[in-house]
């Protein structure tokens, strides 16, 4: 029997992936084939014609059925691209989002310009490592320490400081928000911590409640109870005139992650908005 077309594997996923109730069914279809092909999605819908080699076909069926399964698709490829940097992903971690390239943009923004001396940041509730990498792959003169309270995430975020060669820039530390680094000054921390209120997390899209690490995303009742832990102690770790930079679940929960700001003494409390327009990220200075 000859070997079915890239059309044909893409027309039958499509079917599949919509009886399976998802919007972006033709758009995931592409992007599976194209990861196991090792091509980019463009040349896949240049050479539909082509027939898929029998081992590929059989792995790219495994593929579907898992995405049919609302696996998120960026843990079936395996990695997701972030601020230019390519970070390999795990069941360990969550899988990043774009509205958080923006807090890496403020930031950077907040550090010091470069200048004679190495400039120090923490990366709290690292994950796959993507904030931290992102920071050191930006800024030759950064070294960065990035912290996960889950060793199998840490590992994770390791891998990703040695595969993007900043390894040597990126620590990586398994511990508790800021314990690891008492009597450390640092000119910036910078946290995209669990802050979804635990009631809410059950009511999820299944891609999330079903296969994201539930430590990365339960905040507490409140979703405040870890950004209430970093603002208490985030001071004594800066360096004057060093920033906080925080992502919250936004609006209220940003206003309130603000309150905090200011009422652990840090100054110019600022609160920016997503792309979506949803006020989000806070930022203080000591």
């Amino acid at each position: 029997m000859a070997a079915a077309t890239l059309a044909a594997e893409l027309d039958a996923a499509t079917t599949a992936l919509e009886a399976a109730g998802l919007a972006s069914a033709r758009v995931d279809a592409e992007w599976l084939l194209a990861g196991l092909l090792g091509v980019g999605r463009a040349a896949v819908r240049l050479e539909l014609a082509e027939p898929v080699p029998a081992p590929i076909a059989e792995r790219y069926a495994v593929a579907v059925r898992r995405r049919a399964g609302r696996e998120p698709l960026q843990r079936i490829l395996g990695w997701e691209d972030f601020r230019g940097v390519r970070v390999r992903l795990t069941n360990a971690v969550l899988v990043p989002r774009p509205e958080t390239e923006m807090l890496v943009e403020w930031a950077l923004a907040l550090l010091p310009e470069p200048g004679d001396r190495r400039l120090l940041a923490i990366d709290v509730g690292t994950g796959s490592g993507c904030i931290a990498c992102a920071l050191a792959c930006e800024r030759p003169d950064l070294d960065v320490i990035a912290v996960d309270v889950s060793p199998a995430a840490a590992a994770v975020a390791r891998d990703n400081a040695r595969a993007l060669g900043v390894a040597a820039r990126v620590r990586v530390v398994a511990a508790d928000l800021l314990e690891c680094v008492r009597g450390l000054r640092a000119d910036l921390i910078v946290s995209n911590p669990p802050y979804l209120p635990t009631a809410i997390v059950p009511e999820l899209e299944p891609e999330v409640r079903a296969h994201e690490p539930r430590l990365a995303l339960d905040g507490g009742p409140d979703g405040l109870a870890l950004i209430r832990r970093i603002a208490a102690t985030a001071r004594r770790c800066l360096k004057p005139s060093g920033a906080l930079a925080l992502e919250t679940a936004g609006d209220a929960q940003a206003e309130a992650a603000a309150a905090l700001l200011r009422g652990a003494g840090l100054q110019a409390v600022a609160v920016r908005a997503d792309l979506a327009g949803v006020d989000r990220f806070v930022a203080g200075r000591v």
